[in-house]
């Protein structure tokens, strides 16, 4: 018996999220659609500019952990905060979400992590990241006995970034490997495998990491490709289970000898991308860790990717698990 069925580890960020026109990236100079890294002063900045806003605990494998709890999962989370505000409203949030989460705050600086998440007419989100507390988050803070009594451990390729955060992954590994258990990574952002292309493939490649997930860009991006289905027959050969989605045209799951389309629920309304690639990783982790075939995982991501879209904020807003119920999934 296992006490988790995934463990997401990530950046604790407190998502800071607004509406905006298209004019407004361009003279703030914000890369549309991507998570851009930000010091103290631009964050101070954007927060001046930006109009009333909704303040929201995220966080990429945050969103997903929060996911799978409520679709009725057992899910844990390390991630660093600090002992300040915001710390504060992030632990209250993620655990009262179901979420196992007793990774020891910093009692000083640097400060919580924010995002300013700022939203387009069309739904797309562009995220400017000032990384705080995460940047602490080392192998001191990898709880071997969670490791080892979750299915599966999942982590954000943002995690690259913050250097100690490496170290602590990699010790997570070794932890669960050596329990039989599974490593699941998500590529996070084209930026970001850019930034770390080598180092992914050589994670992927050596075993250290047994599912991928990507979406089309970040997948081209790993190959440096503009073909997606050469993508997606590398992703197949380079590990155990790839999983790469594709916004309305759904997703494909291929794990080298076989290959399942998803298709992508309808919706009313795109309101707010944020957290669409987090909540599809949710549902299709907890199906996995439930057992459950491929293709009945692959629906339950795509479910709640197309819930999250339609609100605003990355976390679910009603019962996952009821949503699945009623959809014949679960």
């Amino acid at each position: 018996m296992s006490r988790f069925d995934v463990l997401c580890i990530g950046n604790a960020i407190v998502d800071i999220i607004a509406r905006c026109d298209e004019g407004f990236l361009v003279d703030n100079s914000i890369i549309k659609g991507a998570m851009n890294l930000i010091d103290t002063e631009r964050a101070e900045l954007l927060y001046a500019a930006m109009g009333p806003a909704i303040e929201a605990s995220g966080g990429s494998a945050g969103n997903t952990a929060a996911g799978i709890a409520s679709f009725g999962g057992r899910a844990a989370y390390f991630g660093k905060v600090a002992e300040d505000q915001l710390g504060k409203i992030y632990s209250h949030d993620i655990r009262a979400q179901g979420v196992h989460f007793a990774t020891r705050p910093l009692e000083s600086t640097p400060p919580t992590a924010r995002s300013m998440i700022f939203v387009t007419p069309d739904g797309e989100r562009s995220m400017n990241t000032y990384l705080g507390a995460c940047v602490e988050l080392g192998p001191e803070d990898i709880e071997a006995d969670v490791v080892a009594d979750a299915k599966v451990t999942y982590f954000e390729g943002y995690l690259w970034d913050p250097p100690r955060a490496k170290d602590a992954i990699r010790l997570a590994a070794e932890i669960a490997h050596k329990h039989g258990r599974e490593m699941s990574m998500t590529l996070s952002d084209p930026f970001c495998v850019g930034r770390y292309r080598a180092e992914f493939l050589e994670l992927m490649r050596s075993g250290t990491i047994d599912i991928v997930f990507a979406n089309a860009d970040e997948a081209m991006s790993l190959y440096e490709t503009d073909d997606f289905e050469t993508a997606v027959q590398k992703l197949g050969k380079d590990c155990k289970l790839a999983v790469i989605t594709r916004s309305e045209h759904g997703s494909v799951i291929n794990t080298g000898q076989e290959r399942i389309d998803i298709a992508a629920i309808a919706i009313d309304e795109v309101v707010d991308t944020t957290g669409a690639g987090d909540l599809y990783a949710a549902g299709f982790l907890h199906g996995y860790a439930s057992g459950l075939p491929l293709e009945i995982c692959g629906k339950l991501g795509s479910l709640a990717a197309g819930l999250v879209i339609q609100q605003i904020g990355p976390r679910p807003q009603l019962s996952l698990s009821e949503a699945a119920h009623d959809a014949g999934l679960i």
